[in-house]
C-alpha cells in the first residue's frame, strides 16, 4: 500500500511541475535534413566514344594503379577472346603477388623548373612509372597534345632532361572511338637528355582498334576502348629503338590499364610485357 502511494504522489508531483508558474516547453525542432548529394562530375553513358568532356583533368587527386615491379617481366593478353555473345573480352583480373602500388596523379605545370620551356602547357603527370620523368600536356582545338617531357628534377644524378618538340604531337583527337588511326611525329632540336646535348624524332603510331569488356583484379569495364601505341625513337645520333603500349580508356576514368612491351617488340599482340599496370588497390 505504501508502494501504491509513493508511485502515485511521485506522478502527482512530476505533473504539478508542469503546471507552475516555470514552466517550460519544448521547441518544436524541424526534422533533420541530410546534406545535398552533389551530382557526380561525369557520368559514363557507354555511348562507344569517349568525349573530351569525359576526360576532364582533376588536379592533384592520385589515382591507384597496381603495378609489376621494375625488372619484371610478365605474360600479358593483350588480344583478348570473343564471348559467345560476340563482345570482345580482356582477362587482367589475375592477383600477383608480386604488385606494388603506383598513384599516378596530374599536376599544374606553373611551378615546375621547366615551366618556361612549354609555352601554352596546361597539365603534366608523369611518363615513368618511377616519375623520374614527366611529360607536358595541353587540350587544344578538340585534340590532346603532348608538348614534350622533362625531368621532374632539375638537377637528377642522372642529369636532367628537357626535351620540349618543336611542334606539340597530337596523341588524340576528341572524341575517343574505334577506328581511329594516326601517325604523329615530333622533333627535338637543342634537347638536353641525361645531361647530354640532344636532338631527334619520335614517331606515334596511334589505333584506336576494339572496344569491349577488360575484367581487372577490382573493377569491371563493361566498354573499355584498346588503343595502340607504338614509338619509334630516332635521335641523330644513336640507335633507332621502338616500343610498343597498349592501354585502355574507360569514360571518365581515363586510362585504366596498360601493357608496355620490350623494346622493338614485333608483334603488336605481343605476349610478354615488361610493365603491366591496372587500376585498383
Amino acid at each position: 500500500m505504501n508502494r501504491t502511494v509513493f508511485g502515485f504522489s511521485a506522478l502527482i508531483a512530476v505533473l504539478a511541475a508542469g503546471c507552475g508558474d516555470n514552466q517550460t516547453f519544448l521547441p518544436d525542432r524541424p526534422p533533420y535534413r541530410p546534406p545535398d548529394i552533389e551530382p557526380l562530375d561525369c557520368i559514363p553513358n557507354l555511348d562507344g566514344r569517349i568525349d573530351e568532356s569525359e576526360l576532364g583533368v582533376a588536379f592533384d587527386l592520385p589515382a591507384s594503379f597496381l603495378i609489376s615491379p621494375a625488372g619484371e617481366e610478365r605474360a600479358v593478353d593483350v588480344a583478348g577472346r570473343v564471348d559467345n555473345a560476340g563482345r570482345r573480352v580482356w582477362d587482367w583480373g589475375a592477383d600477383y603477388a608480386s604488385d606494388q602500388a603506383l598513384a599516378v596523379a596530374v599536376h599544374r605545370p606553373d611551378d615546375r623548373w621547366y615551366a618556361s620551356a612549354f609555352a601554352g602547357a596546361r597539365f603534366v603527370s608523369c611518363f615513368d612509372a618511377g616519375c623520374r620523368i614527366e611529360a607536358v600536356y595541353r587540350n587544344d582545338g578538340g585534340a590532346l597534345l603532348l608538348l614534350g617531357v622533362a625531368s621532374a628534377e632539375e638537377h637528377p644524378p642522372e642529369g636532367k632532361t628537357l626535351l620540349p618538340y618543336k611542334n606539340p604531337v597530337m596523341l588524340y583527337h576528341y572524341p575517343l572511338q574505334v577506328g581511329d588511326t594516326r601517325i604523329s611525329v615530333g622533333e627535338v632540336e637543342n634537347g638536353v637528355f641525361r645531361g647530354l646535348p640532344y636532338a631527334g624524332r619520335d614517331t606515334y603510331e596511334i589505333d584506336i582498334d576494339a572496344a569491349g569488356e577488360l575484367i581487372l583484379p577490382q573493377l569491371t569495364f563493361t566498354q573499355a576502348l584498346r588503343v595502340r601505341t607504338r614509338t619509334l625513337l630516332q635521335p641523330a645520333a644513336g640507335q633507332s629503338t621502338s616500343q610498343r603500349q597498349v592501354s585502355f580508356f574507360f569514360e571518365c576514368f581515363g586510362e585504366v590499364a596498360r601493357a608496355t612491351s620490350a623494346p622493338d617488340e614485333p608483334a603488336a599482340d605481343f605476349t610478354r610485357a615488361i610493365e603491366m599496370r591496372r587500376l585498383g588497390f
